[in-house]
């Protein structure tokens, strides 16, 4: 009973369900390899890949950071701080996806497979980026941006330039919401000798860089769709994409961040999903 508390525990600290943000990406470079819907168990191996790579990466970063979060009062009660877990379990825990996310690349292609070491070292380093650079947003955004193109590996067995483009757009779209996210801990950071871009700029030059970012975004989505033919189908969804965007960034502004969570988790991972089911249609109304 105690391990499934402690496991329960762990899986509330890494916010699992949040695997949303990048899931449908991925599930999106899949559906552009295959042309259509890929085979079911290439799915489930899929999903596997990015259920584990996420759960490896939330803990480790937990590990990595307890004495900063024990420092930040945003970030005291976290499990490992507060004491409902122990620095080992979650150094167990995160082993133990690791191993389990290697084992799911074993079971999609040799290629996936001898990758993955490298996917791990991009997910799990990003932790320590922000000790030693105000850019860390965008190794977190090539952490989550890597999953379109490990996604197009996993179908093919090889890697096409063009989901490279989706790469980037995700990667700017992740770094530029991580730069708003960053905005409430300017602070703490930079008492703590942390880097941030709201550290180094101040907090309205942080809300440009990611109006910036978001900005970059889609314009690689609409490069996307040229490349891979898409339609108007896709345009439509590009359109409600900026639109929520446009919403995420009305609803904060550097002087009233009360709703930085609703834009940061819910519009978040809206715009995931939307992109997703458009982009879909797109590609299984052409077939």
């Amino acid at each position: 009973m105690a391990l499934l508390r402690s496991v329960g525990t762990t899986l509330e600290m890494i916010k699992w369900e949040h695997s949303i943000f990048a899931l449908p990406f991925a599930l999106t470079g899949a559906m552009l390899a295959a042309g259509g819907w890929p085979r079911s168990f290439q799915i489930l191996w899929i999903v596997v890949c990015m259920v584990t790579a996420r759960s490896a990466a939330m803990a480790f970063n937990r590990w990595v950071d307890a004495d900063l979060d024990a420092a930040n009062p945003r970030t005291s009660m976290r499990a490992i701080p507060a004491g409902h877990l122990s620095r080992g379990f979650v150094a167990a825990f995160t082993i133990f996806m690791a191993v389990l996310f290697i084992l799911a690349t074993s079971q999609l292609n040799r290629l996936a497979f001898y990758l993955s070491p490298l996917a791990l070292a991009i997910v799990l380093l990003y932790s320590y980026t922000k000790r030693f650079t105000r850019w860390s947003h965008l190794f977190l955004g090539l952490a989550l941006g890597s999953a379109p193109s490990a996604a197009w590996i996993a179908i093919r067995g090889t890697l096409d330039p063009r989901i490279l483009v989706l790469t980037a757009a995700v990667l700017f779209w992740v770094a530029g919401f991580d730069v708003l996210y960053a905005c409430q801990d300017a602070e703490h950071d930079r008492a703590h000798g942390l880097n941030s871009i709201p550290c180094a700029i101040g907090i309205s030059g942080a809300f440009w860089v990611a109006r910036i970012m978001h900005a970059a975004m889609l314009g690689l989505l609409l490069w996307l769709v040229h490349l891979f033919a898409l339609g108007p189908i896709a345009l439509v969804g590009i359109a409600l994409v900026a639109a929520l965007l446009l919403y995420e960034h009305l609803i904060v502004s550097p002087t009233d961040m009360r709703r930085l969570n609703a834009a940061f988790f819910t519009m978040n991972g809206v715009i995931s999903v939307v992109f997703f089911i458009f982009v879909a249609a797109a590609l299984l109304i052409r077939r």
